[in-house]
């Protein structure tokens, strides 16, 4: 295959996930978390004022409102009142307001919104097709971009206002260039690894794990040149600048630019009110965050240090999780790996086994107990790159298990594109191994039908791919019983249920919500009335419709395990009116209370 016609095919996806992206989203409504992050973001671009949602970096809600600019959208003012605090909801009031309360045109602002990120994504994946091409090839990098493209996961959060794709695009791009100055450590390498650092840290703030991936693969990758300690240190020292080259070039002004019009002392105040309420946080970094805020040239970083500080007191506090039937106020261990399980297509798990069923198989036949550890330093010295992403996810993995938050598969997602790599690498690495050309060729064949059906499964549930799970687990229809949230109901099906009221000429409805949507602004403020699980059955109005999102109704339905206090019962009622007379895409269910 032609260079030209690989990089033709591999653009052909790229506007195929494209195309679907924006197709997907016609029907959606804000979910949860866009309704603070895109209210948030225009009031940087707009008043460069940061003082709502510091818990998120800037860089995405940034690009996803420079394109509000263009739309004249009338600004909210009632948290521009200096003297006031700014709790931490008010990023969701803000974003009401802006999108449902002031005459703006919401759908307009989600599509023009949502244009940056789809674009982002869109980048990650060429960015990839290349680093692939580079490591190996031009089939096994189509075949990574396939994995990408038809990915549901990336799609599912790829088009929406948040953080998680970004996160994937930063530690893809902050992996490639730190590895490349590792591999030949003259200035101009070293400065492109601290200014993609410097992106990756003003993307997510878990990618602040990228601190010891980098020390790791940094001193073991000196370690391997056996070139002295002399060597050891330059690398260490020219580690350091480049990551103050992040910090000063990157951080700093994209933070500036964010917070010039935040007054001095508003940041000051709001500094101080929040690390207030994170009890657990070390003094010593409240200090030092303090320090730094009354200090003006400092500003820009203490406004940083802040966002860290939230995000790691909130991974370690966590959510109330409904999981598996059951309610915790505490993460469990196997929550990521059973999402990883059921919301990832199947096809890929059995590549994954085929590859490690490989490699175990050639592990015994090269004896595995023979110079051992001298053929792993060859190995690992040969496929650097390789090496470092398999550290990436032993880092990645170990921190999420260890954490507190399980609201969403998303929160690994950062992990996807470099397992694709590894599974992609050891697929090509066997077919060059396989000197039987029809073996050869059945393998080939096997890896396309394979394909075949994780694109099948991945496009089976368009437009609904937040609700993705795969045949484990029963397809998105049965979903709702492992796991919400952002796993398959974040609101994103609001505008569905008023179409579907629309077409049955039901006129009003009993709404229990959950999301970014207004129902007031889709449904029609006298076609529904909001209905609370703590209400008991004998109170609703008979002959009537009850919708209810599911992750409303699970967590109301589950059983409490003992670390969660709050009452679980409240829809335990609503079993004697299964199934429901309408499922709004996978998220809403409606029953008719007879």
């Amino acid at each position: 295959m032609s260079n030209r016609l690989a990089n033709f095919l591999a653009a052909g996806l790229i506007l195929l996930m494209g195309c679907l992206a924006f197709a997907s989203i016609k029907d959606d409504t804000l979910t949860y978390d866009e309704k603070a992050h895109i209210g948030a973001g225009y009031s940087y671009v707009a008043k460069q004022d940061y003082r709502l949602n510091p818990e998120h970096p800037p860089l995405i809600k940034d690009i996803a409102a420079l394109p509000l600019l263009l739309l004249n959208l009338k600004f909210p003012t009632q948290y521009w009142d200096d003297a006031a605090p700014v709790p931490w909801w008010s990023q969701y009031n803000f974003g009401n307001q802006l999108l449902y309360e002031e005459g703006n045109d919401p759908d307009q602002i989600m599509f023009f919104a949502r244009i940056g990120p789809i674009l982002l994504m869109l980048s990650l994946g060429i960015f990839l097709y290349f680093w692939a091409k580079k490591l190996m090839g031009k089939w096994p990098a189509l075949l990574l971009l396939s994995f990408f493209v038809f990915c549901p996961n990336f799609m599912a959060n790829g088009r929406l206002v948040t953080t998680d794709v970004g996160a994937s695009f930063g530690a893809v791009i902050g992996a490639y260039f730190w590895l490349n100055f590792l591999k030949d450590p003259r200035w101009k390498n070293v400065i492109m690894a601290g200014l993609a650092f410097g992106v990756a840290m003003v993307l997510k703030f878990s990618l602040i794990l990228l601190v010891p991936f980098f020390a790791v693969i940094t001193i073991v990758y000196a370690c391997l040149k056996k070139q002295g300690i002399k060597s050891v240190i330059q690398y260490c020292l020219l580690s350091v600048a480049a990551a103050l080259i992040g910090l000063v070039f990157v951080v700093g002004p994209i933070y500036q630019l964010n917070i010039s019009n935040y007054p001095y002392e508003k940041q000051l105040s709001d500094t101080k009110i929040t690390l207030n309420d994170m009890p657990k946080l070390p003094a010593v970094l409240k200090n030092i965050d303090i320090f730094m805020a009354e200090q003006p040239v400092l500003r820009p970083w203490a406004h940083y240090l802040l966002g860290l500080e939230m995000a790691t007191n909130r991974t370690g506090t966590g959510n109330s999780t409904f999981f598996m039937g059951e309610m915790s106020a505490n993460a469990r261990i196997n929550y990521f790996p059973t999402l990883y399980l059921l919301k990832m297509p199947i096809a890929f798990h059995i590549l994954t086994l085929i590859v490690l069923g490989w490699l175990i198989f050639l592990t015994i036949k090269n004896n595995i107990f023979k110079n051992t550890c001298s053929r792993l330093k060859s190995w690992t010295l040969e496929n650097f790159d390789i090496f470092a992403m398999i550290i990436f996810l032993g880092i990645y993995w170990a921190t999420s298990l260890a954490g507190n938050l399980n609201i969403g598969l998303r929160h690994i997602l950062p992990t996807f594109a470099f397992t694709y790599m590894l599974v992609v690498y050891g697929l090509a690495e066997m077919v060059k191994t396989i000197q039987n050309e029809k073996y050869k060729k059945t393998a080939i064949a096997i890896t396309a039908v394979l394909l075949g059906w994780f694109a099948f499964s991945s496009l089976s549930v368009f437009p609904h791919y937040l609700a993705y799970y795969n045949e484990l687990a029963g397809g998105p229809e049965n979903g709702y019983k492992i796991a919400v949230d952002s796993n398959l109901d974040w609101g994103q099906d609001l505008k569905r249920l008023a179409i579907w009221m629309d077409e049955n000429k039901i006129d009003k409805v009993q709404l229990d919500y959950f999301g970014g949507g207004d129902p007031a602004y889709y449904i029609g403020k006298d076609r529904y009335a909001a209905w609370k699980p703590s209400w008991k059955i004998e109170d609703f109005p008979r002959g009537n419709y009850l919708a209810v999102s599911v992750n409303q109704m699970q967590g109301q339905r589950a059983k409490a395990l003992p670390d969660y206090k709050d009452p679980t019962d409240e829809y335990q009622w609503l079993d004697q009116y299964e199934p429901p007379v309408a499922k709004i895409g996978y998220s809403i269910f409606v029953y008719y209370i007879k």
